[in-house]
């Protein structure tokens, strides 16, 4: 186990800087998720952990050993890739005990350690197959002992579970939660799908064009965006954006007009500011009757998901999406005007470069 840091570092191809004066803590045993979009920077970051890419400039350090300039073999990690990258024409045991034959463990001694950790991940009756004869969980859970086999002191995961149908990826996805609390090793995790961040990570790490832009737990993160990237990014469906204008205590948008009363950010904009309303779908209400400070919308799509329904509807040319709880959906018509509202307490505010506004 050990903690992994960066310093100031720095990843570039060319003009380009995949990974830019990145400083990141991540500490012993902690499961951090780096989370963003294509292109973010967050696959670089983890080859430049296990030593699949130098970095440009910064330093790197596992443990209290610095590993800036150490090969991949020398820096005990393990890896999980997104294609699972097992050898197609080695049995499982070979392919797990792979990682100890490197080391020069003597065959008896790591076929004896493949088998232990094969069968902890329930593969260990299947050891004389080829990966081409196993299904894709089996391959996912394969290419995990591989990584532990060595007993690594930090686990890297390349969105380990894009190639898997959903009720293989929620299995898999608590398998690896209990894994490494079980094993109590440090482990970074990279993904683009916010769902299985929020479900594994201690933290999150949320990057964008190759810098973190915010970190911390799943649900301070979802709680308290710090940009409007980060507020759309996280949630499923994302929170609901909207931009308005500050005029005379309210917020105005094109086609519609809130009351700011009872929002405590107000207080930091002046009449004029362009400002962008935050809110979540789960804190929108919805009904078919005039409500104080509310919108005035028609629905424009109905999905019934069996403990919730995501109702969808149209202002100023884009969708604000509810989600009402329950079997009990609330009764509305499509093309019905309904009628939307929310506590201000619960309304994020974006100045215009997309940062949080805070209060005075």
């Amino acid at each position: 186990m050990a903690r992994v840091l960066f310093e100031n570092v720095t990843k570039e191809f060319g003009s380009v800087k995949a990974v830019n004066d990145v400083s990141l803590e991540i500490q012993d045993g902690e499961l951090l998720c780096l989370l963003g979009p294509s292109g973010c920077g967050k696959t670089t970051t983890l080859r430049l952990i296990a030593g699949l890419e130098t970095a440009t400039s910064g330093r790197i350090h596992i443990g209290d050993t610095d590993v800036t300039r150490f090969s991949p073999k020398d820096r005990d990690v393990g890896m999980v890739f997104q294609d699972y990258a097992l050898y197609p024409h080695m049995n499982l045991a070979d392919n797990i005990a792979y990682p100890l034959k490197v080391r020069k463990v003597r065959e008896a001694a790591r076929m004896e350690r493949a088998k232990e950790v094969a069968d902890h991940l329930r593969i260990g009756h299947l050891m004389e197959r080829l990966p081409g004869q196993i299904s894709g969980g089996q391959q996912q859970r394969t290419s995990v002992a591989r990584a532990v086999v060595h007993e690594p002191r930090v686990f890297l995961f390349d969105e380990p579970l894009s190639n898997l149908d959903a009720k293989l990826r929620l299995e898999s996805r608590g398998f690896i939660k209990h894994l490494q609390q079980e094993m109590g090793v440090t482990a970074v995790y990279v993904t683009h799908d916010q769902a299985e961040a929020m479900a594994l990570a201690d933290r999150i790490a949320v990057m964008q064009d190759g810098v973190i832009v915010q970190i911390g737990s799943p649900l301070e993160i979802y709680r308290n965006p710090q940009t409007s990237f980060v507020a759309n990014f996280l949630g499923s469906p994302p929170m609901n954006l909207f931009d308005a204008e500050v005029r005379n205590g309210s917020f105005v948008g094109s086609s519609f007009e809130l009351d700011a009363k009872g929002v405590k950010e107000h207080s930091a904009l002046n009449d004029g500011d362009s400002v962008t309303l935050g809110i979540r779908p789960e804190h929108v209400r919805v009904s078919p009757k005039p409500m104080k400070n509310s919108i005035a919308s028609e629905l424009y799509a109905f999905e019934a998901l069996g403990p919730e329904s995501i109702l969808s509807f149209r202002i100023d040319e884009q969708l604000l999406v509810a989600r009402a709880f329950g079997d009990d959906p609330p009764e509305i018509e499509m093309g019905q005007t309904a009628y939307l509202s929310f506590e201000p307490r619960h309304l994020h505010l974006f100045n215009e470069h997309g940062s949080r506004v805070n209060a005075d």
